[in-house]
């Protein structure tokens, strides 16, 4: 079986607050996966927008998405299991990531403005400010049907999100060959 057959590559996205980061450690572990914290990966000059209260713009976010598409890349070459945590906000922005892999799927946690905004408001030690929950939430697109993406409500307890996550990417069927791009 070939490494893009066997590797399990995995976006867990969503705004900010929504849960990624903790629900995304919980399915490396449980699928024997490595994670990858995106927020990470954003270079300086995107943190410091954030921190002060600036709303990335897409250009601000590509060379970031390229990064993570690179690491998705390296793991899809070398047939390892890779858990990401990204926001994915926009459909072109998976379309970035999805470059990297025919194979990567999406688990998109979704929650109510007042359940986001006061996990934000309780979070501790993250440059993300309450104050961009709504420029997050404006140009969220969530995951359409054509995508490889599910769903789940991320007002749900982390470890049962992992173990639906984790049921829905064990009944998923293999990518549909990629069609020819003119």
């Amino acid at each position: 079986m070939s490494a893009s057959k066997t590797a399990r590559l995995v976006v867990v996205m969503g705004v900010s607050g929504c849960g990624k980061t903790t629900v995304g450690r919980l399915l490396a572990k449980r699928l024997k996966a490595e994670f990858l914290e995106g927020d990470d990966l954003h270079p300086p000059r995107n943190v410091e927008r954030m921190t002060a209260g600036i709303a990335l713009t897409d250009s601000d976010r590509r060379d970031w998405l390229l990064e993570i598409a690179q690491q998705i890349a390296d793991a899809h070459a070398a047939g390892h299991h890779l858990i990401v945590s990204c926001s994915a906000l926009k459909r072109g922005y998976r379309n970035v990531l999805r470059a990297a892999s025919s194979s990567l799927a999406f688990v998109y946690l979704s929650a109510p403005k007042p359940v986001l905004e006061a996990r934000l408001a309780a979070r501790t030690g993250h440059y993300m400010p309450v104050s961009l929950l709504e420029s997050q939430l404006e140009i969220l697109e969530p995951p359409a049907a054509d995508e490889r993406a599910t769903t789940l409500d991320a007002t749900l307890p982390a470890a049962e999100l992992a173990e639906q996550a984790a049921a829905w990417l064990t009944a998923l069927p293999p990518p549909a060959p990629s069609k020819a791009r003119k």
